[in-house]
C-alpha cells in the first residue's frame, strides 16, 4: 500500500531533525529545560529569532515548498522583521545570559586542567582551551573595550577553542559572542564575493570606478568617463572597495542569488549550539535596486554574531564545507556520523580564500599584520567597520583563518568603541590568530608541499580604503585615559 503524502512529508521532516534530536537531551540536562530560550522576555527581536519555532514554515525557514513538493533552501526569508540599523539598532536591547544559560561561566577546571561542566553522568569536558580563553579575556579587559568578543575555532571540526568577551559599558553582561545585534558591515562582502565568483567573476577581473570611498550614490554605480581607477575583485575585497562591490552586485547578481548565498552561509537560520545563539538576520531588498547594491557592499540591514563570523571564515578554510560549532568535547565519534554540508564548491572556496588573502597582504589589515614580530604567516581575513551616529558607536570586525594552505584556526573579533578607543578588531583578531596558533602542538603547522607563486605586497606607504589602523602593538597597552593615537576622526 503506498505511503500517504502526509506520512511521507512527516518522515522527511523527522529524518532532517534526527541529529538535533539526539543532541537535545544532553543540552537540556546541562543548561536546564527552562533555559532553551536565548534571552529573557522583552529582548530584541533579533534574539528572539533563535528560539521561536512559531510560523517557521510560513517564514521560509523550514519545510517550505515551491508548490511542486521540492524543498526551498533554508533561510531565504528572515524569521522575524529585520530591524533598521539607522532607526532601531538592536544593540540598544542587549540582555545578558542567565546563570544556567551561561555554560562557560559555570565551567570549572578538573584535575587534568580541562574546563568541565557537571552533567547527569558526571563532568562533561568543553572544547575550550583554558589558557587561550584566559589570554583573550585578559586582553579585552586590559584594553577596557566598551563591548568586545572574540571567538577562535578549529575550522576542520568546528571545535570552539576560545569564546572571550568583555563589556566596560555594561559590566557583568554575558553572551556577547553569541548575540547577533552587531551590523555585519563589510564582513557581508564574503557572502557577496562568493556569489560573484559563482556568477563567473574571477579574482583577477577588473572593475573601473571613481569616488565611493566613504559614500555611495546611484550615479557612482554607472560606468563613466571619470572612472580613472580600476581594481581586480581580489583587490576590491582586500581594500574593501564599496563602490566596486555595489557595482558588481548590481551588474551580476539578483536579489534571489544574494539571498541564496546568504542562506547557504546560514544567515536567517538557527545555529545549533549549547549556548543560546541569535539568528544572524539578513534583509536583502528586492524592489529598491540601489538599496540592493548597497546591501551587497555591506551597508544593508544585516546582523552577525561573533560566533557566526568565525564560522563564515571556516567555510573558506574548509573548502566550502560548513561545520556546526562544537562546545562539548564528547569525542570524534559524535561528529563522525554527521554528513558534510557543502555550501560552496571547492573551486569557489579556494578563490574566496584568495580574495580574503588580499586583505592581509595589501589591503585594510596590511599594517596590523606587518607589525614587527607580530606577523601570522599564511593569514587571510576580512575587515569591517561601520558607525552609528547618535549616540556614536564604532563597530569594527575582523574574521579570518590561518594558515591559508593548512588551516588550523579560524577567528572572529568584534569591538564596539566610543569616540576615544584603545584597540579595534583587526588588532584583536590578529592576536587571536597568533595566540591560537601558538597553542598548537609542535609540527602541526607543516603544510602540504606544493609549488606556489610568491605573494606581492603593496608599498608600505599605501593607505587602506576602509580601516584606520592605529591600534597599539601587543604588549604595550595605551595608558589609561590617554588620547594619543586613540581618537578617530
Amino acid at each position: 500500500m503506498p505511503t500517504p503524502p502526509l506520512a511521507r512529508r512527516f518522515c522527511m521532516m523527522l529524518s532532517r531533525a534526527l541529529p538535533a534530536t539526539l543532541l537535545l537531551p544532553l543540552f537540556l540536562l546541562l543548561v536546564g529545560a527552562d533555559d532553551v530560550r536565548p534571552v529573557e522576555e522583552g529582548s530584541a527581536p533579533v534574539a528572539e529569532a533563535a528560539s521561536s519555532d512559531a510560523g517557521l514554515a510560513d517564514a521560509g525557514i523550514a519545510g517550505a515548498t515551491d508548490g511542486t513538493g521540492s524543498e526551498e533552501l533554508l533561510g531565504l526569508v528572515p524569521p522575524v522583521p529585520v530591524p533598521s540599523r539607522e532607526s532601531d539598532p538592536p544593540i540598544t536591547r542587549l540582555r545578558s545570559l542567565t546563570a544556567k544559560q551561561d555554560v562557560l561561566a559555570r565551567a570549572k577546571k578538573d584535575a587534568q586542567g580541562r574546563l568541565v561542566v557537571p552533567g547527569p553522568q558526571g563532568n562533561v569536558p568543553l572544547t575550550i582551551d583554558p589558557v587561550l580563553q584566559s589570554q583573550l579575556t585578559g586582553i579585552l579587559s586590559q584594553y577596557r573595550v566598551p563591548y568586545g568578543a572574540v571567538v577562535v575555532l578549529e575550522p576542520s571540526t568546528g571545535r570552539v577553542l576560545a569564546m572571550a568577551e568583555h563589556s566596560r559599558a555594561q559590566p557583568g553582561l554575558r553572551g556577547l559572542a553569541t548575540r547577533a545585534v552587531f551590523p555585519a558591515a563589510s564582513i557581508f562582502k564574503i557572502v557577496t564575493g562568493a556569489a560573484l565568483l559563482e556568477a563567473g567573476v574571477t579574482p583577477d577581473a577588473e572593475t573601473c570606478f571613481h569616488g565611493g570611498k566613504r559614500r555611495l550614490s546611484e550615479k557612482l554605480l554607472r560606468d563613466s568617463s571619470r572612472d580613472g581607477q580600476c581594481h581586480s575583485l581580489a583587490d576590491a575585497m582586500g581594500r574593501s572597495a564599496n563602490v566596486i562591490f555595489a557595482k558588481l552586485t548590481q551588474r551580476y547578481l539578483s536579489p534571489k542569488a544574494l539571498k541564496n548565498a546568504a542562506a547557504r552561509f546560514h544567515f536567517n537560520r538557527e545555529l545549533s549550539f549549547p549556548v543560546p545563539t541569535d539568528v544572524s538576520l539578513a534583509a536583502v531588498p528586492e524592489e529598491d535596486e540601489f538599496r540592493f547594491a548597497q546591501t551587497g557592499a555591506g551597508f544593508g540591514d544585516v546582523y552577525l554574531s561573533p560566533l557566526h563570523g568565525a564560522l563564515l571564515a571556516s567555510v573558506a578554510a574548509n573548502g566550502g564545507v560548513w561545520k556546526d560549532p562544537v562546545l562539548f568535547d564528547t569525542g570524534a565519534e559524535a561528529q563522525a556520523g554527521k554528513p558534510a554540508e557543502q555550501v560552496l564548491s571547492p573551486e569557489v572556496a579556494r578563490d574566496l580564500a584568495t580574495l580574503m588573502e588580499a586583505t592581509v597582504t595589501k589591503g585594510t589589515a596590511r599594517r596590523i599584520f606587518r607589525e614587527r614580530g607580530m606577523g601570522v604567516p599564511g593569514a587571510v581575513g576580512k575587515t569591517g567597520t561601520l558607525a552609528d551616529r547618535n549616540p556614536f558607536r564604532d563597530y569594527s570586525w575582523f574574521v579570518g583563518f590561518a594558515p591559508k594552505d593548512n588551516p588550523k584556526v579560524a577567528v572572529a573579533a568584534l569591538i564596539v568603541n566610543e569616540p576615544i578607543w584603545h584597540i579595534r578588531a583587526t588588532w584583536l583578531g590578529r592576536e587571536a590568530m597568533r595566540l591560537g596558533l601558538a597553542r598548537l602542538p609542535p609540527g602541526s603547522l607543516v603544510a602540504p608541499a606544493k609549488d606556489e607563486e610568491p605573494q606581492e605586497h603593496a608599498p608600505a606607504e599605501e593607505e587602506s580604503e576602509e580601516e584606520l589602523s592605529s591600534e597599539p602593538v601587543a604588549g604595550t597597552p595605551a595608558e589609561p585615559g590617554s588620547k594619543s593615537a586613540m581618537t578617530r576622526p
